[in-house]
């Protein structure tokens, strides 16, 4: 099997590519404005460097495809707030991109990382099938992924299947950055003994999903026989307050962690926790990895 992963050079996709040299080839694409090249070293990945809304590029990178992952975005919540135009540029037109050059070069299947952050301010635990409220341009180009993954699937054939990620943690996820991920930034800040701040009151809530239950998700998505009638949740099903996060990461570490807190940060959600009996329905999947055996492995790897 030959596969592509877009984003290639992602968090995420560092997880996902050694499962996929297990079963094949591997072709990356990303360009790097977000991804790091040494995530790719030692691995046996052909490599396409670029923009994924070039149609050439996007054309290139799919010869000879079986399979799509298509993980490539502008990930920031608040980074898509000062720019829409960035975020619907590699988002929107990354994903039209893809899926097109994918249609041409009749690749089979194709799976979407979309994110709990269509659901806005929906109350928990968040359902499929409920009323969506997309609250910043990332999640709305997440929304537009999703249409645009079920028009291929209704257009042209497409096994296409999106999966909405709740808040995916893990090793090897980049702490640095203004926005980077609560997890890593956390415990930076703990191994550095230099105060976790967080923004808002700490009583907002997410659904923490370790990567590799989300490797596990997106292979098992890649695998359906046919296309869900919808996108599917990937989250642990457990609401973890920030004010717990803190906690737990304290009680690790062997020491009692007093948190600093600033203005909460727009177009941020306060409360999400996933439903996911579609996955255990739909794709046979079920999270593995507790939060505190999670913690536990990035804070002794970031010793």
């Amino acid at each position: 099997m030959r596969s592509l992963v877009t984003g290639g050079a992602g968090f995420i996709a560092s997880h996902l590519i050694p499962e996929l040299l297990k079963r094949g080839e591997v072709v990356v694409l990303d360009d790097f404005s977000s991804g790091k090249r040494e995530r790719l070293a030692g691995l046996e990945v052909a490599l396409v460097e670029g923009d994924v809304a070039d149609p050439a590029i996007a054309a290139r990178a799919v010869e000879g495809v079986e399979t799509v992952f298509h993980l490539a975005a502008n990930p920031s919540v608040v980074a898509s707030m000062s720019n829409p135009m960035a975020t619907g540029h590699a988002n929107d037109m990354g994903t039209i991109s893809i899926l097109d050059a994918a249609r041409r070069a009749s690749v089979r299947s194709c799976v979407f990382t979309s994110s709990c952050a269509v659901y806005g301010g929906g109350e928990p635990p968040c359902v499929e099938t409920m009323a969506i409220d997309p609250m910043s341009p990332y999640a709305a180009s997440k929304l537009a992924g999703e249409a645009y993954m079920m028009s291929a699937a209704r257009s042209y054939g497409m096994r296409a299947v999106s999966v909405r990620l709740f808040n995916v943690f893990g090793p090897g996820q980049d702490p640095d950055g203004e926005y980077a991920a609560v997890i890593p930034k956390f415990i930076q800040r703990l191994q550095a003994g230099s105060g976790i701040t967080i923004f808002g009151d700490g009583s907002q809530t997410r659904d923490f999903i370790h990567v590799s239950d989300v490797v596990r998700g997106l292979l098992a998505a890649s695998q359906v026989d046919a296309t869900p009638p919808g996108p599917i949740n990937l989250g642990s099903g457990v609401a973890v307050s920030l004010l717990d996060l803190v906690r737990v990461l304290g009680e690790i570490a062997g020491e009692r962690v007093e948190p600093q807190f600033a203005a909460a940060r727009t177009g941020e959600v306060l409360h999400s926790r996933a439903d996911i009996r579609a996955a255990q329905r739909w794709l046979g999947w079920q999270p593995r990895v507790s939060l505190a055996d999670g913690l536990r492995g990035m804070v002794g790897s970031a010793v």
